[in-house]
């Protein structure tokens, strides 16, 4: 098993766009002119997300044609109306005889505390990252929905971290599973591989680290707004062949990557989502593509920590 980058896919492009000065951004996934079969698996209390019916097994479209994720919080939804102008511009999505209609699916995360509160991911800068993806400007970091994520917030964003977008992905012979998140969770960040905390709440000395798991089992009194919003959105990409309902799964077993790098994780505070895309044909057992999104789930997240620089006046792992 190797490690390959991220865009080392076929069909796929990923373009990223942001405010820097306003603290939020977009990372949209094209996938392919023909569309790619997604699932998705929602483990979070408070999502934010468009077009999410889609990915159920139930529902007719087979393939959607692109994936938007930003920050702004629900307000940020508008910005997939971008991405669908960009593919219908150049023909792309679901015939209705008179135009095209891209399927384009959005999860939003909470930043709206970063930077500028009144600022958020819209359309033209969700057709920016479109145009981005053509020239693939990806990376990870400070970067499109990673701009303004946080992470360590259990008690509020006075002892929080920076935090970013990560990317991790493999071969195993033919097979390709990959995995890039933005990581803005309520809770700590840990090394999946040592249990090492990188990233998450602060001692009030701001330089060390207290323990947010510890701290949110110490407040068992109800609390009916747990501090505003986070969320964590990730996407595993494989080339193997799956439709939907297989993809779902493969999902949901990734969210095991959320649950050894996150602690607390899938709290009521996250709209915690993981969607899943079939880029190709190589046949690959379902269960093993699945353990093996989670562990490069595990990995991209981290990443994210890593790769992300101080900004807003909140220290990051890079600079500890």
């Amino acid at each position: 098993m190797r490690e390959i980058a991220i865009t080392d896919f076929e069909r796929l492009k990923i373009g990223q766009a942001e405010n820097e000065q306003a603290g939020t951004g977009c990372t949209v996934l094209l996938l392919g002119e023909e569309g790619s079969p997604a699932g998705l698996d929602v483990r979070g209390g408070g999502p934010a997300s468009r077009e999410s019916e889609l990915l159920k097994p139930m529902a007719a479209a087979g393939v959607i044609h692109a994936i938007l994720l930003s920050g702004g919080s629900a307000f940020g939804l508008d910005a997939a109306g971008g991405v669908m102008r960009y593919l219908e511009e150049r023909n792309i999505g679901f015939d209705v005889g008179v135009t095209k209609v891209p399927l384009v699916c959005q999860s939003c995360l909470f930043d709206l505390t970063v930077g500028d509160a009144h600022v958020r991911p819209d359309a033209a800068m969700a057709y920016a990252a479109c145009r981005n993806a053509e020239q693939g400007n990806y990376r990870d970091g400070n970067y499109g929905a990673g701009t303004g994520a946080t992470v360590g917030k259990i008690r509020g964003m006075e002892r929080c971290m920076k935090s970013g977008i990560g990317s991790y992905a493999v071969q195993l012979g033919e097979l390709k599973v990959g995995a890039l998140v933005a990581v803005n969770a309520l809770g700590d960040i840990y090394d999946w591989r040592n249990g090492q905390k990188v990233a998450g709440l602060l001692a009030e000395d701001g330089r060390t680290f207290a323990d947010g798991e510890t701290e949110a089992l110490g407040r068992l009194a109800v609390q009916e707004n747990k501090f505003v919003g986070n969320t964590t959105l990730g996407v595993v990409l494989t080339n193997a062949r799956f439709d939907k309902s297989r993809l779902c799964k493969i999902a949901g077993m990734a969210q095991d990557g959320y649950a050894r790098a996150i602690r607390p994780v899938h709290t009521t505070a996250d709209g915690d989502s993981i969607y899943a895309v079939s880029l190709g044909d190589v046949p690959a057992d379902q269960d093993a593509v699945g353990a093996l999104g989670a562990r490069v789930m595990a990995q991209a997240i981290l990443r994210a920590v890593k790769a992300a620089v101080p900004a807003y006046g909140f220290p990051a792992a890079s600079a500890l």
